[in-house]
């Protein structure tokens, strides 16, 4: 989709307003009801994969994973909604659920959920154990990025089935409009265990501290680098990679220095550039135009990048379905509703 395009949709898109209510629930699964989804097929050209029998070890599979809770799951459901919309062969993409321990919504509940708003997805849903990651996080500039979900990226190689080789990570405030198949077949060069579009005109100082910098010992570990920045909402990993180099391992070092001594401020995301900038795999920036959530204090509307458009990301602060609700939405934030399956 080029921008040309996405701006003719916003045009007719803001035309009508449309508001999501829910009750107060419990944790039973109630405040959340959602519209069915169409049962997307594949088209004719797609490998045929027997429902009855597929498992998530079928080689002909695309695996996606995404975290799913109750306060983002109006954005993982839209994100399912919009991978299938697109995907030339739906029915053979595989999802990997991967839900918060001690969620309002029970695994039970988020999956009974899942399971009515997409009858015939194939998916499963994997438990993360809080415990695993709570004593290496430390205070962000954000306290949503201090959620121990926003961290189980790093696990994937130990939480999903052995038999899963490669997968695409989404977060869950996106909205995929092209067919993720092309994302998929990304070629992984020179032994790279990850592909993400890479930002190398972004100030790649400020993701770390005045103190990171001055230390002439651990700032050096860019010294044999050409580091860029790139946002870990879209990744696609080669998890046989990620597993015989023990790249979780290699995370939390860096995590547990950051609760020695204050090397950067933002969550998640400053391990993974420590690890891996200037060792990724540079993929189109169609496939993430992020930032449209504004900035992680004020969430201030944003436009998209000159270029086309695989792939529109509301990170930052705002949300769509937020903004949206509160009859404050940003211009491209009616981009998402279409996807919005929530009652």
């Amino acid at each position: 989709m080029c921008a040309a395009a996405v701006f003719l949709l916003l045009f007719f898109l803001t035309a009508t307003f449309c508001v999501g209510f829910g009750s107060t629930g419990g944790g039973d699964g109630s405040e959340f009801r959602f519209s069915e989804a169409p049962d997307y097929r594949n088209g004719v050209e797609c490998l045929s994969v027997n429902k009855e029998l597929v498992s998530s070890c079928h080689p002909s599979l695309v695996h996606v994973a995404l975290t799913l809770d109750s306060e983002y799951l109006r954005g993982s459901i839209a994100a399912v909604h919009s991978v299938l919309r697109h995907a030339t062969c739906p029915e053979n993409i595989f999802f990997h659920f991967i839900a918060a321990e001690f969620d309002p919504a029970s695994p039970r509940v988020l999956s009974k959920i899942v399971r009515s708003t997409f009858p015939s997805l194939n998916f499963k849903i994997f438990i993360f154990r809080e415990d695993t990651v709570i004593n290496l996080i430390s205070s962000s500039i954000r306290q949503a990025l201090e959620n121990p979900l926003n961290y189980a990226r790093n696990y994937l190689g130990d939480i999903l089935d052995h038999c899963v080789e490669r997968v695409i990570y989404l977060d869950s405030d996106l909205v995929v409009v092209d067919d993720i198949i092309k994302l998929w077949n990304t070629t992984l060069t020179n032994a790279r265990v990850i592909g993400a579009p890479e930002y190398c005109h972004a100030n790649f100082t400020k993701y770390f501290t005045d103190g990171f910098w001055s230390d002439p010992v651990i700032s050096r570990v860019f010294q044999s680098r050409n580091p860029c920045y790139f946002n870990t909402g879209v990744m696609v990993m080669d998890l046989v990679r990620w597993r015989e180099g023990n790249y979780r391992k290699r995370i939390e070092n860096w995590m547990e220095i950051q609760r020695k001594r204050r090397i950067y401020e933002l969550g998640s995301l400053p391990p993974f550039l420590l690890v891996f900038a200037g060792n990724v795999e540079g993929i189109d920036h169609r496939w993430n135009q992020h930032g449209l959530g504004g900035d992680n204090v004020r969430g201030s509307c944003r436009w998209l990048h000159p270029g086309k458009v695989s792939l529109l990301h509301w990170s930052g602060k705002g949300k769509p379905w937020v903004r949206l609700d509160a009859r404050n939405p940003c211009p491209l934030d009616h981009l998402w509703r279409p996807y919005d399956l929530f009652k």
